[in-house]
């Protein structure tokens, strides 16, 4: 910091929004995306990887700073055999407005040996330093949006002048459950992944459950979501129950209820939005599991299931929009508040001739704002089950 007497201010749990939970460590503070009793549960790497990369986690205070350095320790995830991904990329907003980035080299490294277990060596590596110079002088709100493809330790906030808590925003808060794409996979910066770009669309404060590999309808992130305070609570449903052929529709069914049943629970009346899958032309009518595969350099994934076996239970894509639809349908009959939206309507076949999926599954940047533009028209635009009640 090249003021003479900076102002450092630890990071704590009141400068964070977005998150679930904190842990404290030797050196700062690990935001978290599923409670503590949730996380014993987690019963793989992928998940306990993905929920502590804090896709949607953002600092958020008030200050006259012109200078901003933020402390941390990232921690990198790369695949054996693939090139190592970009730095994960720090958003800072004034005012709502996207003003500068930064990016925190170094720190600590899993190498993912094996895809399917997720199997992982760990090398430890230094903190580093986000810095942001020349910022607007004067009073302004400032959210530093963290990255959403690494796991980030937070050390220290620094700047030439004094920082405040942010006053409430009085937004409602939206809170979404979902897969990678939720996560923001392809994405270039944790403020551009679909839930975020709606979320600004909508006027919300989001906390984004997304869990790349890992929307799965387990227990335990449904109780998170139940015990989690929020105002509108969407879920989607369906890619990676299907890419890992983790059940059949006799055992799909009764998971998606006990799954709405429990988040029911506590938030018995709250608008409860049900997305299925986008268009994924590789899984639509053929089931899982999906392999990925290096084409020249590229990752591109592919499905190994038999179309035929389709009678017997396998799941596809096609398979669980029509029971999805089926089960909401059923269940509006008393839950007036639930709805449900077919994810061909934010991308679907015109969007994909537009915006092709790079590896056959995930969005690229464009197609996360397309998607961002068709939910925010599609649930908080007008006659929409997320839309502002006025009067």
């Amino acid at each position: 910091m090249s003021t003479e007497h900076p102002w450092v201010t630890p990071v704590t749990a009141d400068l964070l929004r977005g998150f679930v939970d904190v842990e404290a460590t030797a050196r700062g503070l690990l935001p978290h995306r599923l409670t503590a009793q949730a996380r014993r549960q987690i019963p793989d790497n992928q998940l306990a990887m993905a929920e502590a990369q804090p896709s949607g986690v953002r600092l958020a205070f008030r200050t006259r700073a012109t200078m901003i350095e933020l402390d941390t320790v990232p921690t990198k995830r790369v695949y054996q055999g693939f090139p190592p991904p970009p730095d994960g990329v720090y958003d800072l907003l004034v005012d709502g407005r996207l003003t500068a980035q930064a990016t925190v080299g170094g720190g600590n490294v899993w190498t993912v040996t094996d895809m399917f277990t997720q199997t992982a060596v760990l090398a430890e590596g230094p903190p580093g330093t986000a810095r942001f110079a020349d910022l607007p002088a004067g009073e302004k709100d400032i959210e530093i949006w963290l990255p959403h493809t690494e796991i980030t330790e937070l050390i220290a906030l620094r700047t030439d002048a004094p920082v405040e808590q942010a006053l409430g925003s009085g937004r409602r808060t939206w809170l979404h459950h979902g897969s990678s794409i939720s996560h923001g996979s392809n994405a270039t910066h944790p403020s551009a992944t679909w839930p975020a770009l709606a979320a600004a669309e909508g006027d919300v404060e989001l906390v984004n459950l997304g869990f790349g590999g890992s929307a799965l309808l387990d227990p335990f992130t449904a109780r998170a979501m139940r015990d989690i305070t929020a105002d509108l609570i969407s879920l989607k449903i369906g890619i990676n129950i299907v890419n890992s052929d983790v059940m059949r529709l006799r055992a799909f069914t009764p998971a998606v209820h006990g799954f709405l049943d429990t988040i029911r629970e506590g938030h018995p009346t709250t608008p409860l939005l049900v997305v299925s899958a986008i268009l994924c032309p590789v899984q639509e009518d053929t089931p899982g599991p999906l392999v990925p595969a290096s084409d020249g350099g590229t990752l591109r994934f592919t499905a190994t299931g038999d179309p035929a076996e389709r009678t017997a239970g396998r799941l596809t894509l096609n398979v669980i929009r029509d029971e999805l639809a089926r089960i909401v349908h059923q269940r509006a009959t008393d839950d007036p508040n639930l709805h449900y939206l077919d994810g061909r309507d934010l991308y679907g076949e015109a969007d994909y001739a537009e915006f092709p999926l790079p590896d056959e599954v995930h969005p690229d940047p464009a197609g996360h704002r397309r998607i961002a533009e068709n939910f925010a028209r599609l649930a908080f635009g007008d006659g929409g089950p997320f839309a502002a009640k006025t009067g």
